[in-house]
């Protein structure tokens, strides 16, 4: 695992220690190793963390004939199979890492190669005769690789502040950005909350070559559900898949451990692991204070069951939770208004005095249905019979019912849904995966207009309704939510502790298998991931099958009320908030004071706004410098 970085410089040759520092700013992605590779067009640098091959496999790597550069960030899982073949076609390897197999593939079949690949990657390579620089990203987004155009250049990297190290680049909010994360929890791509700032699209290269920059998919996710398919036959297929992908992914030269919530995603990870290893597995929880947070009654079970050699940390008001947070501001690159990161961040740390690779059970529930969110999107079709002002009525009246600080609460479920079902279908499932769709309008400042979240559905393909309304919703989430939101807090916050974390049911083979199931073998009567279930029953303790589905959450309706409160108050400031010319004081000031008076709980809300002002300050963001109605769309790179 690894970080990288570069820029192009037509007609100028840079500072030669600029490469250098400008990949220092992220050498926490890869503490063993830094280096860098310098000619008279383009610049480049990458820092290791060393997973395969220890002894060799620095990077930047340079073919024999010298005419073409890699660095990589990742892991390829068949780069045994793919060096084989190549040796067979007559390359020579001076390594054993993947770094090496993915700069001899694309020698061998150019842009071909990349579709080749198998696991979670970004990298650049240069290849000197064509003049071209491709940046290639995995197919769903799990290593990240932002780039900015200045003139006829290219700069990017793993990270935003790798970016901001050049000084001609401006620090700016970008509007659509912003909106886009007060409504959502996070920034779909290809926007960032930096103007001018972009993502790479998963599935997509970048092809600059002369100054000229365009961006071309090597994958597409497409989800044909085939009506045909059997829930045995289902179950066999994704048995077969589990198994190999948990072979690969279990391929390390250093310790490795599983992150086990005691949940459905993380047990049946350890279950296929624990098959595959031969070994003794260590695994790695987070657990809270306070009933409805404290998951440990399950995870300590299942670690009893695989017997694995289990560590465990209570996050408490002891662990220096505001310290974190302020952490957060520069390790997150972009604030995380998902307020999970925090156990992100703990469970990072811990993991990574233990091992320097994890499994995660990331993207379990959007390939498959997993969220509560799908069944009230279906219940919310049901609730559009009962009269609009009865809905509006009972919402009036749990309005008055006072905030519970447990996780989940009925009252706060009651109220999201009814919010919800007052909503078009993609409006309703948009609110129900974020925080602050419908108060974000009013804490803008009155000059900024809202763009609706919901457009992102328009960008789906035209024949997406076809696939049905689950599918339409699980479509959306694993093109942005997964990537945007639950890999990005994954990479920064685990990347911060120098620990890889791999997501094997993101393996593409089980994507694809997903992609094509019918809606009834994901939620069926009320059944959420029902071919996973079923596939397991007979495999995993019963009780995490019964067990009620929880996110990785954090109590901070109750923190920003004891533990948080003077953090929350010194950021959020009159001063602060007015001087950003981005937000209206008086209502920022209602939904702190609403909050602190237990009328009503928006710890969800406030995390968001913390995290962001936090990140302003640190990283000196300034306010927009171009109105919204006459900003600049990112670059022709938006299908």
């Amino acid at each position: 695992m690894c970080g990288i970085a570069g820029f192009t410089h037509l007609g100028s040759i840079p500072d030669p220690g600029r490469i250098a520092a400008i990949t220092k700013t992220i050498i926490h992605r890869g503490p063993d190793q830094q280096g860098t590779f310098e000619d008279s067009i383009v610049s480049l640098g990458a820092v290791r963390l060393k997973i395969i091959d220890l002894g060799s496999g620095d990077q930047p790597i340079t073919s024999e004939d010298g005419q073409t550069t890699i660095v990589f960030n990742g892991e390829v899982y068949n780069f045994g199979e793919l060096r084989q073949e190549l040796e067979s076609l007559g390359h020579r390897f001076r390594t054993h890492c993947d770094t090496e197999v993915v700069l001899e593939a694309f020698r061998a079949w150019g842009i071909e190669s990349f579709k080749r690949l198998r696991g979670m990657f970004a990298f650049a390579i240069w290849h000197q005769p064509t003049r071209e620089l491709f940046l290639v990203r995995d197919r769903l987004g799990i290593k990240p690789l932002y780039f900015y155009e200045h003139a006829e250049d290219l700069y990017f990297a793993s990270e935003l502040k790798a970016i901001f190290e050049h000084p001609e680049i401006p620090r700016a909010l970008d509007p659509d950005g912003l909106t886009y994360f007060l409504s959502l929890n996070y920034v779909p791509q290809p926007y960032t909350l930096a103007a001018g700032i972009n993502k790479v699209r998963p599935g997509c290269f970048l092809r600059w070559q002369n100054g000229h920059l365009t961006q071309e998919p090597y994958w597409a996710l497409n989800i044909w559900p085939d009506p045909k398919i059997s829930l045995g036959d289902a179950k066999a297929e994704l048995d077969h898949l589990l198994q190999l992908s948990l072979k690969e992914h279990l391929i390390s030269d250093v310790p490795l451990g599983v992150w086990a919530s005691g949940g459905l995603d993380s047990t049946t990870l350890l279950h296929y692991a624990a098959q595959q290893a031969g070994r003794q597995l260590k695994t790695f929880s987070v657990s809270f204070t306070g009933r409805s947070f404290d998951e440990s009654r399950w995870f300590r079970e299942v670690a009893s069951v695989y017997n694995t050699d289990h560590h465990e940390l209570d996050v408490n008001t002891d662990s220096g939770l505001a310290d974190a947070i302020e952490q957060l501001a520069y390790y997150s690159d972009e604030p995380s208004a998902d307020a999970g990161a925090l156990p992100v961040w703990f469970l990072s740390r811990m993991t990574r005095e233990h091992v320097t690779v994890a499994l995660s059970g990331d993207g379990g529930d959007e390939l498959f249905a997993g969220y509560q969110t799908y069944l009230a999107d279906q219940y919310s079709q049901q609730a559009q019979s009962t009269p609009r002002f009865l809905r509006q009525s009972a919402l009036s009246l749990l309005n008055l019912w006072p905030a519970s600080n447990d996780k989940i609460s009925f009252e706060y479920k009651a109220k999201r849904f009814l919010e919800g079902s007052l909503q078009s279908p993609e409006d309703a499932h948009l609110y129900w995966n974020g925080t602050n769709s419908l108060a974000a309008k009013q804490m803008l400042a009155p000059n900024l207009p809202h763009r609706p979240s919901s457009d992102l559905y328009r960008r789906l393909p035209s024949e997406s309704g076809a696939a049905g309304p689950l599918n339409r919703h699980l479509w959306l989430d694993q093109l942005y939510y997964l990537p945007d939101d639950i890999l990005y807090k994954c990479d920064r916050m685990s990347m911060a502790h120098s620990l890889e974390v791999r997501p094997p049911f993101l393996d593409h083979r089980i994507v694809e298998f997903a992609a094509r199931l019918p809606e009834s073998l994901k939620l069926n009567n009320g059944t959420l991931k029902h071919v996973l279930r079923e596939l397991v029953r007979d495999k995993i303790p019963a009780s995490v099958l019964s067990r009620p589905k929880q996110g990785f959450d954090i109590p901070v309706h109750h923190w920003f009320r004891t533990t948080l409160k003077p953090l929350l108050l010194d950021t959020l400031t009159e001063a602060a908030v007015r001087n950003s010319g981005v937000f209206s004081w008086p209502a920022v000031n209602e939904l702190i004071t609403r909050h602190l008076s237990r009328r009503i709980n928006a710890g969800y809300q406030l995390w968001g706004l913390l995290t962001l002002f936090l990140w302003m300050k640190r990283w000196n963001i300034q306010t927009m410098a171009v109105p919204m109605a006459s900003a600049p769309q990112p670059t022709a790179i938006i299908s």
